[in-house]
């Protein structure tokens, strides 16, 4: 019973990693904490199913991480960017209400009622794992998550891109000297960040129901993820991601009353101990 916990936690907390990754990217870039993330998961949940009920899966796959990606571009092109000048408090407002918005139009399309997207059929399959049968699709959900995770890192450290990401979320100003087009690499960041979600939203759909408020949900443990693991941290993130996804399953088992505040009773109690997160300097 534990095992087959701990492998839930392992799913959940892929599926965090993935969803807070894209945070950690825009936030890294344009400094922006965005509301707005958790609707962007739930529009690649509901166009993957859309375009999954005509073509299949991995159709629905490719076509919501793309229009995401698009989606992220226009974001920054005609949000973040008229905005960067703005109080940052006004940015995260502006980003609340597309979350709403988002949320509206997706109502008026499909309706309030949940839907199910289906595991393509090659994965759809069980495996014995500590004497009881294991969905192979979840499995596979946690190999998404370390591949997302090896192919930022490999991006970010190791390709002249992510050396250009790098130094515009250090020094925006003295990057920009150097001759980087600072606008468009943001563009390029937000829209990698939107397609993030969106594969996770696509991930999650076999997983979990899709509703409207599925992103709202998400949202709240993915900024959990962010602030524990410490912010702009992707080594933070994923930590701070298999954590939270532990915490969850288990306490699900085993102390279902406090189920929902153990996310934030644990975000405390790492920000007490070290306030600028499990990958952030103490000083």
């Amino acid at each position: 019973m534990i095992g087959l916990q701990i492998l839930n936690g392992l799913v959940y907390g892929s599926l965090l990693m993935i969803v807070a990754s894209g945070l950690v990217l825009i936030y890294g870039l344009r400094r922006v904490v965005n509301f707005a993330h958790g609707s962007l998961f739930m529009l690649g949940a509901y166009i993957a199913y859309a375009a999954a009920q005509q073509f299949g899966f991995w159709v629905g796959l490719v076509a919501a991480v793309s229009v995401l990606a698009a989606v992220g571009f226009c974001l920054d092109r005609f949000g973040f960017r008229l905005l960067q000048d703005r109080d940052p408090l006004t940015v995260m407002l502006v980003t609340f209400g597309l979350l709403l918005v988002f949320e509206d139009v997706v109502q008026s399309v499909w309706g309030k009622q949940s839907y199910s997207l289906a595991a393509p059929e090659s994965l759809a399959g069980t495996v014995e794992l500590f004497g009881s049968p294991f969905p192979v699709y979840r499995l596979v959900i946690v190999a998404a998550g370390l591949a997302v995770a090896a192919a930022l890192v490999g991006w970010l450290r190791h390709s002249r891109v992510g050396l250009f990401i790098r130094g515009a979320s250090t020094d925006p100003v003295t990057t920009a000297m150097q001759g980087v087009n600072t606008d468009r690499l943001s563009g390029g960041v937000v829209a990698v960040g939107a397609a993030l979600a969106g594969l996770a939203g696509v991930v999650s759909g076999p997983f979990l129901s899709l509703s409207p408020t599925m992103g709202s949900d998400i949202l709240i443990d993915s900024f959990v993820v962010v602030v524990i693991g410490g912010l702009g941290s992707f080594a933070g993130a994923f930590v701070a991601a298999m954590i939270l996804g532990q915490v969850q399953a288990l306490g699900a088992v085993y102390l279902p009353d406090l189920a929902a505040l153990l996310p934030f009773a644990l975000m405390t109690a790492v920000l007490v101990w070290r306030p600028s997160g499990l990958s952030g300097s103490r000083t």
